[in-house]
């Protein structure tokens, strides 16, 4: 797998990444065995940029992420999160951009992972309580010390990237990505990011499992799967984003690709890295093989007709969720 600059501070990453969330909550069971397997195999095929936060758990992904890189830690480029309260026992308390909590949970999360420095630190959400100078300037305090090697911001709004940015440099910002999701390049953060330097790291660039064409019904989730709580799961939203899905199976049909890899290529193909969250080696693999995938100029005008801005029925998330976003 080729490696591309993450952004205009010296991160170099393998193009595409892992999301290691759903290898400790949200998406069903867990199966400790084949998650530090797929990281294994992850690591193997080139991927560097593994995606983990406290709040995984909580404390429970980086943990097994800790477990996963004993005895290899320079392998991997670690990313995780602060920025959403939990106490030690694990209770979550919400939004805390504080400088205070900063520093405690940079160091609770140094000793889940088991290392003695983070490669790349995102606030998980901007607070709205705390001037994001204040969140930022903390942040660089944990770069000068050596605890963090580089820093970002998930779900921000344009204006509150620059200001970021003017503390202490951003190497990325992740935020949701996909064919299903292309808000970005219409609010003014991918124009930011662009005139910025910044890199952009793409989560659910598979639309959380839909654009892969293997969700045909609600029911295909467990019982604690969180997308059964998903507006865009939910009723007549469920039906016209599958009907989108259709069209993307087509398309790679025609190409002779899976869905999630025409998905993938298609971000990649954006300037992004994505990374696609799975807990298993075959789904990895199957991920992987995008980044041999080439889209063409007539590729994206075909994917733009199936998929313009604003096809996709429902919000990203429910309400409360909502509300915590492009801060």
């Amino acid at each position: 797998m080729e490696r591309r600059a993450l952004g205009g501070q010296g991160l170099e990453v393998g193009a595409e990444g892992l999301g290691l969330m759903g290898m400790s909550a949200h998406y069903g069971a867990t199966d400790e065995t084949e998650s530090l397997a797929t990281i294994d195999r992850a690591l193997e095929l080139g991927v560097t940029l593994l995606d983990t936060a406290e709040g995984y758990g909580p404390f429970l992904n980086e943990q097994l992420l800790g477990k996963a890189l004993a005895g290899r830690r320079d392998a991997a480029v670690v990313a995780t999160k602060t920025g959403v309260e939990f106490t030690d026992e694990g209770a979550l308390r919400g939004q805390n951009g504080s400088p205070e909590y900063i520093r405690r949970s940079a160091d609770r999360s140094l000793r889940h992972l088991g290392t003695d420095h983070i490669d790349l630190y995102y606030l998980h959400r901007v607070d709205p309580n705390v001037p994001i100078e204040e969140s930022v300037g903390a942040m660089a305090e944990l770069v000068a010390a050596g605890k963090v090697r580089h820093i970002g911001l998930c779900e921000a709004a344009p204006a509150t990237i620059a200001r970021a940015h003017a503390v202490h440099p951003l190497a990325a910002v992740q935020t949701e990505y996909s064919l299903f999701e292309r808000g970005i390049e219409y609010d003014g953060v991918l124009d930011t990011l662009r005139d910025l330097g910044i890199g952009l790291v793409a989560y659910s660039p598979l639309g959380r499992g839909f654009l892969s064409g293997a969700i045909t019904t609600p029911d295909d989730f467990a019982a604690d799967d969180f997308r059964r709580t998903d507006p865009r799961f939910l009723g007549e939203n469920f039906d016209r984003n599958l009907a989108v899905v259709d069209q993307v199976r087509r398309l790679a049909a025609e190409k002779g690709v899976t869905p999630s890899q025409l998905a993938l290529a298609w971000t990649l193909r954006q300037g992004a890295v994505p990374i696609p969250g799975t807990k298993r080696r075959r789904y990895l693999e199957e991920n992987i093989a995008a980044t041999a995938v080439t889209i063409t100029d007539a590729d994206l005008a075909a994917i733009d007709e199936v998929a313009p801005h604003g096809i996709v029925s429902g919000d990203r998330y429910a309400p409360e969720l909502m509300r915590t976003l492009n801060g």
